[in-house]
C-alpha cells in the first residue's frame, strides 16, 4: 500500500513538472515568437547582420504580425518606413515596386536587414547605435553625437534625448538575448521542421487576445 502511495506521489511530481514545463514553453514562445527563419538566415547571412538580432528587432517592431502598420505608416514585420522602403528598392533592383510589397515578409525582411547592414557600416558596428538609428533615423543620430549634452566623445551617446527611442533600446537588446538563449539550437532549422508548433502558439497568441 505504501510502495503504491509512494509510486503515485512519484508520478504526480513528474507530471506535475512537465506541466510547468509546458507551460513555460508556452508562455515564453507567446512573448518570444519566432516566424520566417528562411527569410531571416537567409537574409542575415547576405548582409553579415547576426539573425538573433534579426528576430528580436521583429518581435519588438510587429510581434511577427506581417500586416502591421504602425501610426507614422511604417509597414510589415520590421516596420519599413516609406523612404527606407523606396530606397531599398532601388538599391536592391527590386522590380514593380510599391508599398504593399512590404507586407510580404520576405521583400520586408530583406529591406530591413539590408537597411541594418547600411547602420551597421555607418555606425563603425556600435549596436546602439544602429538601433537607435533604425528607430529615430540616422540624421538624428548622427546630430546628437556632435551634441555635447548626449555625447562625450562624438562615437557614442550617453543620453539619448526620445524616451521612445531609448526604451526601443532596452527592449531591443532585452530580447537578443533572450532570442539567442531559447532558440540556439532551432535558429538554424527548416521552418517546417517547428512549423505546427510554432502555428499553434501563434494561434494560441491570438486565441488570447480576443478572451
Amino acid at each position: 500500500m505504501a510502495y503504491g502511495r509512494k509510486m503515485l506521489f512519484k508520478f504526480f511530481t513528474l507530471f506535475l513538472c512537465l506541466l510547468i514545463i509546458f507551460g513555460a514553453s508556452v508562455i515564453v514562445s507567446i512573448l518570444y515568437p519566432i516566424k520566417y527563419k528562411d527569410y531571416i538566415n537567409k537574409y542575415a547571412q547576405r548582409y553579415n547582420i547576426d539573425p538573433f538580432l534579426v528576430a528580436a528587432i521583429i518581435n519588438v517592431e510587429s510581434k511577427y504580425n506581417k500586416d502591421a502598420l504602425s501610426p507614422k505608416k511604417a509597414k510589415g514585420l520590421m516596420q519599413i518606413g516609406q523612404s527606407t522602403g523606396q530606397w531599398g528598392s532601388e538599391e536592391l533592383g527590386i522590380d514593380n515596386y510599391s508599398e504593399e510589397l512590404l507586407f510580404q515578409p520576405e521583400t520586408n525582411i530583406r529591406i530591413g536587414v539590408w537597411y541594418l547592414n547600411k547602420l551597421e557600416k555607418e555606425f563603425n558596428g556600435d549596436l546602439d547605435l544602429m538601433l537607435a538609428a533604425y528607430n529615430a533615423g540616422s540624421g538624428n543620430v548622427n546630430k546628437w553625437l556632435k551634441d555635447k549634452s548626449y555625447s562625450h566623445d562624438e562615437t557614442s551617446l550617453y543620453n539619448i534625448p526620445f524616451k521612445e527611442t531609448e526604451n526601443y533600446l532596452k527592449k531591443v537588446k532585452s530580447n537578443y538575448k533572450v532570442y539567442k538563449l531559447i532558440y540556439k539550437r532551432h535558429m538554424f532549422t527548416p521552418d517546417e521542421d517547428k512549423k505546427t508548433y510554432i502555428d499553434f502558439i501563434h494561434y494560441l497568441k491570438n486565441y488570447m487576445k480576443g478572451i
